[in-house]
């Protein structure tokens, strides 16, 4: 078989079944999956190019060495997938009413991502670089953030967090006054928002 890559550009694919296959050698750019099933498959080692992925599952997805490059999710399940083994250097994305809930972006670089009406419960941000990134009207519950970059990330509308200040850098982050909560949970303190 020919090792090298199979490019694909400026396709639609709609509905293709990828479950628990392994997806090889592959090039996609500007392509566009549309309610595609990638649970438990593996697309290690594929890069992806500004493409969207619009209501796909991609549960359990094996994304070793693969590469997102201005990749936009969109109304997609993404929960449990391994994201700090993915290309680091294409590496951005956006998310939009996705489900991440149990990914880990262990010592990513996320800077300037946005995450808009996502689910990112238990997720691992755990040393990530999320500089200028956005949580717009996300929910943040059990997520982790130990030595991260937040610094002017946007916590604004997020809800559910909990980081602590101490432990990460926080530096012109912006929260509102109904979340600061989320920041101060390690002293256990009782906190009421009287109107």
């Amino acid at each position: 078989m020919n090792e090298s890559n199979i490019v694909h550009e400026d396709k639609t694919f709609t509905a293709i079944n990828y479950s628990e296959k392994r997806l090889e050698n592959r090039e996609f750019m500007r392509c566009e999956f549309v309610n595609c099933d990638f649970s438990k498959s593996d697309l290690s080692r594929n890069d992806f190019m500004d493409c969207q992925f619009k209501q796909c599952n991609f549960s359990l997805t094996v994304v070793t060495g693969t590469g997102f490059k201005d990749v936009t999710f969109t109304g997609c399940k993404v929960l449990g997938i391994d994201f700090s083994k993915c290309n680091k250097f294409l590496f951005s994305f956006e998310f939009q009413q996705c489900h991440l809930d149990y990914s880990t972006f262990y010592g990513t670089k996320l800077r300037k991502t946005k995450f808009t009406d996502c689910s990112l419960k238990e997720t691992d941000f755990e040393e990530a670089d999320l500089t200028s990134s956005t949580f717009h009207n996300c929910d943040l519950s059990g997520a982790t953030f130990v030595r991260s970059i937040l610094e002017k990330a946007d916590f604004r509308t997020a809800r559910n967090f909990s980081l602590d200040p101490a432990v990460n850098k926080v530096k012109q982050a912006k929260f509102s006054s109904m979340n600061l909560a989320g920041l101060l949970y390690q002293y256990n303190l009782d906190i009421s928002f009287d109107h």
